[in-house]
């Protein structure tokens, strides 16, 4: 199963780290208010980062990395 590590850009300027098995559903279901709480009050969002991954268990370890970075480093991988 193919899985990704993505970053949203909310409307505030903010960054959200998740992972998923399809993009595109997850990211409307972002901007529907369903996807998180953390973005459902900073909507819209949308994809500035995807990082495809072999598997589950290795989308959680990058999401928990990714996570874990300073914001300038996290821009770092999509600027």
């Amino acid at each position: 199963m193919n899985c990704f590590c993505y970053i949203l850009e909310c409307s505030d300027g903010t960054y959200y780290t998740g992972w998923t098995v399809n993009v595109e559903r997850r990211v409307l279901q972002h901007n529907k208010g369903v996807g998180a709480r953390y973005t459902r009050t900073r909507l819209p969002v949308k994809l500035v980062y995807l990082e495809p991954q072999p598997d589950k268990i290795t989308a959680l370890k990058r999401e928990r990395a990714i996570k874990a970075l300073p914001r300038k480093k996290k821009m770092e991988l999509f600027m």
